[in-house]
């Protein structure tokens, strides 16, 4: 199986990175490494992702700094550039992998060696009704994130390439000083230029939280507007949907109810997400406790 590494930029992200790291690494295939680029932060990320080193130095995490420039996109490149996997995974800080997302994205990677980028749903864990989340947003994403001919974009915080993809547009992909554009939907460009087929996998998930949701108006409308930047970088590529439109249609309802749903999340003293994948988890150690029994 090819091995995968993880990447997570990570800027003031104390509250998630580490329900963050338990997720990536409790996984059924480990993954070759778990690589933390903190950008400045001046709150307490590195420090936790520190102890939870310190704590679990099997689990192969590492923190790196990178320190010369602010911004996503400078710390998703200097922590792609460093990772050793054959497969490099990509998401955020504050996203909780499923416990076979590494092994699920590996054999994608392996049973189609044309592959060169995959991603999958997500599922929103400070939100009720995880399921039925899912598998809404599995509709809509197979359905809408697609460019040209329908070649998949890839999802930022549920994203993993080859190595060998990420090496031939590590020179190309945008730099976005401006910070205006959909780094992830750039990367899907860019590798859609190199004739590099992209992938999704309805298995491939990962728990994302909504705070996007609890933004402003104008704050939530210059964030979909990168939508629209991205393709204006690109305009040899076209696209039929337009996913922004479904996110407005969606943004009155999950606004109105973010902050009332965390407020009870908060009273019931419930960490959405340390429990979003905690039935895959059991399962999984009551699995690896069996596999013990029987070697001994």
């Amino acid at each position: 199986m090819l091995t995968v590494s993880i990447v997570i930029p990570a800027w003031n992200e104390e509250d998630r990175i580490g329900d963050c790291l338990v997720n990536a690494t409790r996984q059924s295939q480990a993954p070759l490494e778990v690589l933390v680029v903190d950008n400045k932060s001046t709150d307490r990320t590195a420090a936790i992702v520190q102890d939870f080193i310190d704590r679990n130095p099997d689990q192969h995490v590492e923190l790196l700094h990178q320190d010369k420039d602010q911004g996503l996109i400078p710390s998703r490149n200097y922590g792609l550039d460093r990772a050793k996997g054959d497969i490099l995974g990509r998401i955020d800080a504050d996203c909780m992998l499923r416990p076979n997302w590494v092994e699920v994205v590996s054999r994608t990677f392996t049973e189609d060696p044309d592959a060169m980028g995959a991603t999958g749903p997500v599922a929103y864990y400070d939100m009720p009704g995880k399921k039925i989340g899912l598998k809404g947003d599995d509709t809509i994403r197979k359905a809408i994130y697609r460019a040209d001919d329908g070649q998949y974009l890839l999802y930022g915080s549920n994203m993993a390439l080859r190595a060998t993809a990420w090496k031939a547009i590590r020179n190309e992909v945008c730099r976005d000083k401006a910070d205006i554009l959909h780094e992830d939907v750039d990367v899907s460009l860019h590798l859609i230029d190199q004739g590099f087929k992209t992938v999704y996998c309805k298995d491939m998930n990962a728990g994302i939280s909504a705070r996007r949701m609890d933004t402003s108006f104008t704050s939530f409308r210059h964030y979909m507007q990168r939508f629209k930047n991205t393709f204006d970088a690109h305009p040899q590529h076209t696209r039929e949907q337009k996913p922004e439109h479904t996110l407005y249609a969606l943004y009155p309802i999950l606004r109105a109810f973010y902050p009332v749903y965390q407020k009870y999340l908060e009273s019931a003293d419930i960490n959405p997400a340390e429990r979003v994948w905690i039935s895959e988890q059991m399962e999984l150690f009551h699995r690896h406790e069996q596999e013990m029994d029987q070697e001994d």
